[in-house]
């Protein structure tokens, strides 16, 4: 490891640790450069604008969460309801369906009736 490839900034120099087998690395920071404190402090805005972003992204999340949740919820009522409604439709089917044929029926007799009159006098 070459001790020069860690020196990210002006002012700061990396030495090897105490121990070779270490992979750590001592920083020294040299106090002639005091753009240090306005770039830790840059950070520390950095910082803070990243934490606003973050409970942004948090209270979204949470809306979103709450918006899917109502979505299920009126789906499920709506499949409940669909559910209700084919019983019932259903159920009226099987009811009427039984007069229904009996109204077929009738029909069909008295149609043969009528049939059978028209002919009746239509001899004479």
């Amino acid at each position: 490891m070459a001790s020069s490839s860690y020196g990210s900034r002006e002012g700061l120099t990396s030495r090897q640790a105490a121990s070779s087998s270490s992979r750590e690395i001592s920083l020294q920071i040299d106090p002639i450069n005091a753009d240090l404190d306005d770039h830790i402090l840059g950070l520390r805005g950095q910082l803070s604008k990243l934490k606003g972003v973050a409970k942004e992204i948090n209270s979204e999340a949470k809306f979103q969460n709450d918006f899917i949740s109502q979505l299920q919820m009126t789906l499920t009522q709506a499949q409940a309801g669909v559910k209700n409604n084919m019983r019932r439709i259903n159920k009226k089917i099987m009811q009427n369906g039984s007069n229904h044929l009996v109204l077929v029926v009738l029909f069909a007799l008295g149609c043969f009736f009528l049939v059978y009159l028209v002919s009746k006098f239509s001899r004479r």
